[in-house]
């Protein structure tokens, strides 16, 4: 087994072993994980990661299959007679027959060679760019999930508020001080943050399953470590992009597929020459030969040569060379369009990030200012408003307006999350589309 071989199959193995015990510790209990974990998992149980990977050793070995033809095949056949033969067959009987041959010269190999090299370094890129995808998957929902997590601590405790909101109002209601529409609206109020928190769980759980599919790990597992979120730097589109793995991939695949038409089109009209050497070892049990000749033939028999093979006119290689030449063509417009879609997304997450950039420090500006009204309202209640009791004064605050004042702090705090995490998105993908995802990467195991 070649030694990268080894190396990929021991890391599976480790991947996997880490895997199993990741999932007994954590069968019963969630626990927390880091990011760095749940993204290593994710690259190495990623089904398009897999693939990729089967995709790279097919690659080596048809590459391998190229260079090897100039190795000496050697073959060996051999048979008894079941029936006694009746006449001559009209060629001597062999009990052993062994060929060996070679490929001398081929002006077209080279190419071959060249294209199936080229084929080898398209399966490398492809492979880098699905451990990018799965690593973005994973870091996603990771990040996500840390979200939705934080906002259902502050949907909870807003569901308490607003369950003390309906019993103030309650006892208002009750006591002729409030209207019953008031009541009406505070049991409105307190229904709609259940809702809310009923979504974020489902939204959640979703999530979970998400993580479990990435990684193997049982559903629920994982509780997400908010300290191992490494900070997403600013991006965006003006940084000096590098080649994205993918786009590398498609114009290697292209330039793959242009050597092997060449090569199939020069093969309709080139010489080839090839080494050959026979050894036959003949036998008189299947038919005594030696009766229909002027003398006894050898039992032992070698011959050697080489072989030249000139085309002079053969429709199938041509149609063959035209059937590559199309599939590189369609190779190379796969690139291109890759290229421009790339090109596309990084111009359409640019525009984005502007605006969730601005979006963020107004979510966030709104949250400063509910936490300042939500002080003022608890300053008020504790020292009176201050502005007496007569005409025109303003009227004091019940409890209620601490309530709803809460209530409104934490869907600010919300906004501002998931404001936050609409950006780390977006920024996260630029990186990606940018080629620069492996240095955020690499701050992961730092």
């Amino acid at each position: 087994m070649p030694l990268k071989m080894r190396i990929t199959t021991r890391t599976a193995c480790l991947a996997a072993l880490l895997a199993g015990a990741l999932a007994s510790a954590c069968g019963r209990l969630s626990a927390q994980v880091s990011l760095a974990t749940v993204v290593d998992l994710a690259q190495h149980n990623s089904i398009a990661v897999r693939l990729a990977d089967a995709d790279q050793r097919k690659a080596a070995a048809a590459l391998s299959e190229t260079k090897d033809v100039i190795i000496p095949s050697l073959s060996f056949v051999s048979g008894l007679p079941v029936f006694p033969s009746v006449g001559f067959t009209g060629s001597p009987s062999s009990i052993l027959s062994t060929t060996l041959q070679s490929s001398v010269f081929s002006p077209m190999q080279e190419r071959y060679v060249s294209g199936a090299r080229n084929g080898l370094h398209a399966a490398e890129a492809s492979l880098k760019d699905a451990r990018e995808q799965a690593a973005l998957d994973a870091a996603t929902a990771y990040i996500e999930l840390d979200t939705v997590n934080r906002e259902l601590d502050v949907m909870r405790q807003q569901e308490t508020e607003a369950g003390r909101m309906v019993e103030i109002e309650k006892q208002r209601a009750e006591e002729g001080v409030d209207t019953l529409n008031d009541l009406l609206e505070a049991r409105l109020v307190a229904a709609q943050i259940r809702l809310k928190r009923i979504h974020a769980e489902s939204r959640a759980r979703t999530l979970a399953q998400e993580l479990a599919t990435l990684t193997s790990l049982p559903v629920g597992s994982i509780t997400p470590d908010h300290a191992s979120i490494p900070e997403i730097p600013p991006v965006s589109g003006d940084i000096s992009p590098r080649l994205l793995e993918g786009v590398h991939s498609a114009r290697l695949n292209a330039t793959s597929k242009m050597e092997q038409a060449r090569a199939d089109y020069e093969s309709s009209f080139l010489p080839q020459l090839n080494f050959v050497a026979q050894y036959n070892r003949n036998t008189t049990l299947q038919n005594n030969a030696d009766f229909y000749y002027a003398h006894p033939l050898p039992p032992n028999n070698f011959s050697s040569g080489i072989s030249i093979q000139v085309p002079v006119f053969d429709m199938t290689r041509r149609a063959k060379a035209h059937e590559s030449a199309a599939n590189a063509l369609r190779a190379k417009v796969e690139a291109e369009q890759a290229e421009r879609q790339n090109d596309i997304a990084i111009a359409s997450l640019t525009g984005s990030i502007r605006e969730l950039d601005s979006l963020a420090e107004i979510a966030s500006l709104k949250q400063e200012i509910a936490e300042n009204q939500l002080k003022t309202v608890q300053a008020q209640l504790q020292f009176g408003n201050g502005s007496g009791s007569g005409p025109g004064s303003t009227q004091q605050l019940s409890p209620k307006a601490e309530e709803l004042a809460r209530i409104n702090d934490g869907q600010k705090q919300q906004d501002a999350l998931d404001a936050s995490f609409d950006l780390a998105k977006a920024r996260l993908n630029l990186l990606r589309a940018l080629g620069h995802m492996d240095d955020w990467l690499r701050t992961l195991n730092k």
